[in-house]
């Protein structure tokens, strides 16, 4: 049963990414991928409470897979942040790769540790 849901959760997350990439791109166009920075900070806030809500509540491991590596693990995507990145580069835009690569390790880290944070009153 934890396969099922894991399948129908990883489902969930990637429509989510979908909408949320196009959401985003509409709004502030496609010149810096704005769109992955936000799935993968928020997404990195989600993990964080998820894990510490799951630790406080004693949640079982087959729930905090489904909603950590189903849901979570398909919204956010590393690999898209590294083509991202490596298209700003090719395209020789310096100061975009270099800002991508520093909200999003710097974000993502306050965001997850925000959310372990927050996890834990929850």
């Amino acid at each position: 049963m934890t396969v099922v849901a894991l399948a129908l959760a990883g489902g969930l997350g990637a429509l989510l990414r979908f909408g949320v990439e196009r959401a985003v791109r509409s709004r502030l166009g496609p010149r810096f991928p704005w769109g992955t920075l936000v799935i993968n900070v928020s997404g990195s806030f989600a993990l964080g409470v998820l894990v510490a809500a799951a630790a406080r509540h004693h949640a079982t491991s087959s729930v905090t897979t489904v909603l950590g590596v189903g849901l979570l693990g398909a919204y956010t995507t590393f690999s898209t942040f590294t083509v991202d990145t490596a298209g700003l580069i090719e395209r020789r835009r310096w100061g975009p790769a270099a800002a991508n690569v520093g909200a999003s390790l710097a974000a993502g880290l306050a965001a997850g540790a925000l959310g372990l944070a927050l996890g834990h009153v929850v």
